[in-house]
């Protein structure tokens, strides 16, 4: 809710270390120096660690992972009184239910600073913050030069999304300082001093300037122009074109960037047409800019395409309006693949279905390493059908090629590296990191990988920039694609069969999986058959609108949309 990671506070200490936990504790009370000095563990600490329950390292602490009747791995918590590990249950806090639905973690803090005086999550988070808040403030000048410091230091160490002076700022400053007053706490010296010189908040200006303590002034935050963000460009540059999901903005060097903005960054209607627009030949974006890239600011790059408005058809049986969906989407994807002017995504995060399918189709992929990607819609009854399928296959063809360059579409060759692509589209599997997703296939040898999340418009500007000015010329439609035919088909269906009699999927699962075998063998054609991208286009299109008359289907993608997890009917 405030902006930090889900694994929470006793999760956390299971996998730092119970041990280490109490270690670090103890040594500010042996030090002594700061207010930090008086924390007092609960003798729980001492309990669990005498018993060598120091959590993920020894297979328990505050949680404990088991298996339930059906094999599923379930996760266990001690119980304080009893000392016996039990069913953990979700706790209720009405305000934080309420607040879970504004996208905005700056709202959500005064929310849950203003929330009922009776509300226990507003009672906790108003004693923990300003305690939080207090600290920092005191450490200024004593480990670090700047507020802003501090804030950079956070973010990057403990994955918050606002340093602690920004979550202030979000709160506001004057009304919490009232409020630490009320409650008797000390305000530091340094808020005073800030409050006093005519300051409301440590940033101003859209974070452009912060309160330095030092002179007692504002003064321009240091931004170097390698970290800079899409945001930072906005605010110099403004936008140059866009709507109320996806904008274009010039972020320098001949370069302009696609940034999505809908919820989740879901790709709905609005992003598919302007992508279609805006990369097209004699546009005004290939007349301003020299080369693309598609990112965003935000903590996921693409949850998908948007599957409310794919249900809502679906339930009023508008199938000629699905077919205007998908050859819209697959249109933008070819839009994205044969762009006069290269075309970089920079996928980060959540980059699933459709994030997946743009992702497959540029230029080039700049990717930051911690990325979880994948072709999944196989989790909701349908199959990739803008293009990721025709993709994979493609890259699956140009796998056997280098083994062997003359080798015939339903080589030994061809067959594994079909094989692992039915497996990574059929199983929905998704990538834990930028290497496992080279490993599948979804980024090339070639693609950019960045450690640093900061750096990654930097980084895949620079690759943009790079491509035109090397000349680049987009590809051609392909036409000589060797279909793997009937016998790659008759291979994967085997498995099918063999996994449903094993009782590893549902009779739908098969339904589905025989849809994604059709399509990566080219159909029920020859071996060797010369076939081109649209014609397999076609056969995801086809697939995919004969899925979506599937009841099956549409109680997945209901269930998905309610519960964010998939539903094996």
């Amino acid at each position: 809710v405030i902006g930090w990671p889900k694994t929470g506070t006793f999760r956390l200490a299971d996998m730092v270390g119970i041990d280490v936990i109490r270690s670090v504790a103890r040594n500010f009370a042996a030090t002594g120096g700061d207010e930090r000095s008086d924390v007092g563990l609960p003798p729980v600490m001492d309990q669990v660690v005498e018993r060598k329950w120091l959590g993920d390292k020894t297979g328990q602490g505050f949680y404990k992972k088991t298996r339930d009747a059906n094999g599923n791995e379930a996760r266990l918590v001690l119980d304080f009184d009893s000392f016996e590990y039990r069913p953990s249950k979700r706790a209720s806090f009405p305000l934080l239910e309420m607040t879970k639905s504004n996208d905005s973690v700056a709202a959500r803090i005064r929310a849950v600073m203003n929330g009922d005086a009776k509300d226990r999550a507003s009672v906790f988070y108003r004693v923990m913050l300003p305690e939080l808040w207090v600290y920092a403030a005191n450490r200024v000048g004593e480990i670090a030069q700047t507020l802003v410091d501090i804030d950079r230091a956070m973010k990057a160490g403990f994955n918050w999304e606002l340093g602690p002076f920004e979550m202030w700022d979000a709160a506001g400053v004057p009304e919490t300082v009232r409020q630490m007053s009320d409650a008797g706490l000390a305000v530091p010296p340094v808020v005073e001093r800030m409050l006093a010189a005519g300051g409301t908040s440590w940033y101003r200006n859209d974070g452009q300037e912060f309160f330095d303590l030092e002179s007692g002034n504002y003064r321009p935050t240091e931004q170097r122009i390698e970290h800079a963000g899409v945001a930072h460009c906005k605010r110099v540059n403004g936008v140059f074109a866009g709507n109320s999901g996806i904008s274009l903005i010039d972020v320098g060097d001949g370069i302009g960037c696609f940034e999505f903005h809908s919820k989740m960054n879901t790709i709905g209607r609005d992003i598919v047409s302007f992508l279609q627009q805006q990369l097209q030949a004699g546009s005004a974006a290939m007349k301003n800019f020299d080369g693309f890239v598609i990112t965003a600011d935000a903590a996921n790059f693409s949850a998908g395409a948007n599957l409310m408005q794919l249900l809502m058809a679906i339930q009023d049986e508008e199938w000629d309006e699905i077919d205007l969906m998908v050859r819209g989407f697959q249109a933008m994807t070819k839009a994205v693949k044969f762009s006069p002017r290269p075309v970089v995504v920079a996928p980060f995060g959540l980059c699933l279905g459709g994030g997946t399918e743009i992702s497959v189709h540029g230029a080039r992929r700049r990717a930051h390493l911690e990325l979880y990607t994948g072709l999944v819609e196989t989790g909701v009854g349908l199959v990739p059908a803008g293009g990721g399928c025709k993709e994979m296959l493609l890259r699956a063809a140009a796998a056997a090629e280098r083994i062997r360059p003359e080798a015939p579409g339903d080589s030994i060759e061809m067959l594994e590296a079909i094989k692992s692509t039915f497996e990574t589209i059929a199983m929905a599997k998704m990538s834990t990191s930028a290497y496992e997703a080279r490993a599948m296939r979804l980024l090339n040898p070639d693609d950019g990988i960045s450690m640093n999340r900061e750096r990654l418009l930097f980084d895949a500007t620079n690759d943009a920039r790079e491509l035109a000015v090397a000349g680049y010329s987009a590809p051609v439609t392909r036409a000589d694609i060797r279909a793997p035919g009937r016998s790659v088909l008759a291979t994967l269906k085997l498995g099918i069969y063999l996994m449903r009699e094993g009782e590893f999927i549902s009779d739908h699962d098969v339904k589905v999986a025989n849809h994604v075998a059709r399509i990566l063998a080219g159909g029920d054609v020859n071996a060797g058959t010369l076939i081109s991208e649209d014609y397999l286009l076609d056969l995801e299109r086809e697939a995919f609108l004969s899925l979506c008359g599937e009841q099956k289907t549409a109680e997945r993608i209901g269930y998905t949309l309610k519960t964010g997890k998939p539903l094996r009917n």
